[in-house]
């Protein structure tokens, strides 16, 4: 077995050069891959989002509150991503990684349409079980997969694209299923054959969640699985032994990144889940009304930040900044949390729209370096594992604790679901300056791990 922790540590000591792959993908078959893993990743967000724009009529018909909805919209959804994500991460580091992406698009679109079969909390719980099952299968083989079509120097550009699918997910959940539950409750319930009545909220679940399954079959039957970047050496799969004793020697790096994504993912899902209900509450809009316009929002300015994110951070990458990505990442951070604390405060309804423009187009900047830092510095057949670590305290610090904190607040702190925007921005004023240092302390320790992957080669 490569013995990880001799060649690991010291940048001084540099293995026999790798063979090149027999068979590298194509430039044209790896974008057609990132285009595929973008629509992926869009039908994953879709699906996870989607019941933040249905807080509304789900909290009436069900009997919730602002607490129970927020242990929906995250801890159920995150606490079995991590629980199945970890063993995934250790076949992604194996096998064919486009099949395990592939039976979780399915899966997980599968479970979302299951969300509208629910009839209480706990089966709603259950089924969001499922998606967080489901999707768990997706990052780590994604970005794995990634890591290996491109070079080091120029990762930071199809990453920022990936995620492009992430606030496009984002984005059509709130104007796609807003117009959709719009439509449907104007329809009102409907009966179905076997399954019974469903509300217009159940149905928006079943319409937006079985189109999935088409998207995975398009995924194994067109996307190649590309050589790893050390076939052909002898290299094995090394143990997870192995890789947490990697993780821990270049801990100075990887865990300020890990929880300045954290934290910051906290300000992001914590705004993403209540902005729909912010904005019924703050300036009474009816529910899926504020939607269409916050999803028009996203999917227009996102986009444009994580290509400017991206070539940003190539470009500073090609100037010989080995911090470039993290570089990037600190400067949004700069500007990030006064726009997170003032967002929720605005007085008038346009205002709002405006900074929550500003501050996803900001978030989204720092998106895709963040992503390609990780990649960087990890060895290939190491990157499945650390992405799933990564994305666990990703989705328990963000989607799971970012709803709950502002939930517990608006419930327990302000005892008044009308000031609602006033624990988003206290949940900023205490968050972001944590969030902005240790993105800072990452800074150094990911220069120096950086120069250390390049002398390794991997």
């Amino acid at each position: 077995m490569t013995d990880i922790s001799a060649t690991a540590p010291s940048p001084s000591q540099k293995p026999a050069p790798a063979r090149p792959p027999a068979n590298p993908v194509s430039p044209f078959r790896a974008w057609w891959a990132i285009f595929i893993f973008t629509i992926a990743l869009m039908f994953n967000f879709l699906d996870r989002q989607l019941l933040t724009l249905l807080i509304t009529p789900i909290k009436a018909d069900l009997n919730l509150t602002d607490t129970q909805i927020s242990i929906l919209v995250g801890f159920m959804f995150v606490l079995f991503y991590i629980s199945v994500g970890i063993p995934i991460s250790r076949l992604v580091d194996r096998g064919p990684r486009k099949w395990i992406i592939g039976a979780g698009i399915a899966f997980w679109s599968l479970m979302t349409a299951a969300c509208g079969l629910a009839q209480n909390f706990w089966q709603l719980a259950v089924a969001r079980m499922g998606v967080g099952i489901g999707e768990s299968c997706n990052g780590p083989a994604t970005y794995s997969m990634t890591a290996d079509m491109f070079p080091r120097d120029k990762l930071a550009r199809p990453i920022s694209i990936i995620n492009i699918g992430m606030v496009m997910g984002s984005g059509m959940a709130l104007l796609v299923g807003g117009y959709l539950i719009v439509w449907l409750t104007e329809l009102g319930p409907q009966t179905f054959p076997v399954i019974g009545t469903l509300k217009p909220w159940q149905m928006t679940f079943v319409i937006v969640g079985l189109p999935g399954i088409l998207w995975a079959l398009l995924m194994v039957l067109t996307v190649p699985e590309p050589p790893r970047k050390d076939e052909g050496t002898g290299a094995v799969t090394p143990s997870f032994g192995k890789v947490l004793s990697f993780f821990g020697f270049w801990g100075a790096a990887y865990f300020p990144m890990f929880f300045a994504a954290g934290v910051k993912s906290m300000l992001s899902f914590g705004n993403a889940v209540w902005s729909p209900a912010f904005f019924e509450r703050s300036f009474g809009y009816a529910p899926g009304e504020p939607g269409p316009i916050l999803g028009a929002i996203g999917l227009i300015v996102a986009p444009l930040g994580l290509i400017i994110g991206g070539q940003a951070a190539t470009w500073l990458a090609s100037k010989g900044q080995d911090d470039a990505n993290m570089r990037i990442v600190l400067w949004v951070s700069i500007a990030l949390v006064p726009l997170a604390i003032i967002y929720p405060l605005a007085p008038a309804a346009w205002m709002a729209f405006a900074l929550y423009g500003a501050l996803l187009f900001l978030g989204s900047l720092g998106a895709g370096p963040a992503n390609a830092a990780m990649q960087v510095i990890t060895p290939g057949r190491m990157r499945g594992t650390v992405s799933a670590l990564y994305i666990a305290i990703f989705n328990v610090m963000g989607y799971g604790a970012g709803p709950l904190v502002v939930a517990l607040m608006t419930d327990n702190v302000f005892k008044n679901e009308a000031m609602l925007g006033a624990s988003m921005a206290a949940a900023a004023a205490i968050l972001g300056p944590v969030g902005l240092f240790l993105s800072w302390k990452a800074l150094k320790p990911y220069a120096r791990a950086v120069a250390a992957a390049r002398e390794r080669d991997d």
